[in-house]
């Protein structure tokens, strides 16, 4: 094996964990939309999150490591499980209730600016150009799928406050676990994140027993699958891509989700999409594509070999 595929592995990696997550949380969103039929927001967060604490769980114990964290650690994992895993949770599964699948997606999707933004001035990690320049293109892609999607059908608008109130404990979420992040395990991180979430949507508890003794087999199989693939699988390859890249621009790359959604959108509830929708998908893709380039770095010259002489870029 060269040393550049060694060097290369871990980008694939974090690749791999960028795709894996995009998938999972794009199929969320049809899941809560058939789900959310039988069971009721806060209740449909709470088993979600009950399956999911038990995946993460065994994941956790069976990588064996276990960092004890500190006082400022808890406050990050707590403010970020209570408001991602808990509060992001509740807000779209009510949302869902009122909107469709896509246009949520869209919606929840100014979540990444929110992100971008909040990482370059609370986490240090800065607004580089390209960054800036792929936010707002993508974003406007996501205006153009919301749009082309008919997002003007919202109901009576609570379906929107709700996207709004998602989309914001989403972007606080992931500014307080990158942090937390830094020296801890990231299985760890995510673990005890959604074991928090999951104390907190405690108050739901009665409402979950009495919908799922209700509910059809396939909407508690829907809960098993939150639980244990846009939840379990999800939030820890996120945990594993984010302990690797900034913040900022891991965020951009969720801007994928509404295109997909759509898609899926399409195959499972046959919701067919204007063609001004798939242009915004088109838009969306290039400015990830923006966001995700680097300034050239100018090629290094070779001043000479003799003592004293060095290689200058």
């Amino acid at each position: 094996m060269s040393i550049d595929s060694i060097a290369e592995g871990p980008g694939r990696r974090v690749v791999l964990a960028m795709v894996v997550t995009v998938l999972a949380w794009a199929s969320a969103f049809i899941v809560i939309r058939g789900t959310g039929e039988f069971i009721s927001g806060g209740a449909l967060a709470l088993g979600r999150l009950v399956v999911g604490a038990i995946v993460l769980g065994i994941i956790a114990l069976a990588g064996g490591a276990w960092v004890r964290p500190t006082s400022r650690e808890w406050l990050l994992m707590a403010g970020f499980g209570v408001l991602w895993f808990g509060g992001y949770n509740v807000a779209l599964n009510i949302a869902e209730q009122t909107l469709d699948a896509g246009t949520t997606a869209m919606i929840v999707g100014i979540g990444p600016v929110l992100m971008a933004l909040g990482a370059g001035v609370f986490l240090g990690e800065g607004i580089p150009k390209w960054l800036a320049v792929g936010a707002g293109v993508a974003l406007f892609g996501v205006i153009l799928i919301g749009i082309g999607s008919g997002a003007s059908r919202v109901g009576d608008g609570s379906g929107i406050i709700w996207c709004l109130a998602a989309a914001l404990a989403y972007t606080v979420g992931v500014l307080l676990q990158k942090p937390a992040l830094r020296r801890l395990p990231h299985t760890q991180v995510t673990w005890l994140g959604c074991v928090i979430g999951m104390v907190a949507c405690l108050p739901f508890s009665a409402d979950l027993l009495r919908e799922a003794m209700d509910a059809p087999a396939s909407a508690i199989l829907g809960v098993i699958y939150l639980g244990a693939v846009p939840t379990a699988l999800a939030f820890t390859t996120w945990a594993y891509a984010l302990s690797r890249m900034p913040a900022g621009q891991l965020g951009i790359t969720t801007y994928l989700v509404p295109p997909i959604v759509i898609v899926l959108g399409l195959v499972v509830l046959g919701e067919v999409p204007a063609a001004l929708a798939v242009v915004g998908g088109a838009v969306c893709l290039v400015g990830v594509a923006l966001s995700r380039r680097r300034p050239r770095t100018p090629p290094a010259v070779l001043l000479g070999t003799g003592p004293g002489k060095t290689v200058a870029e």
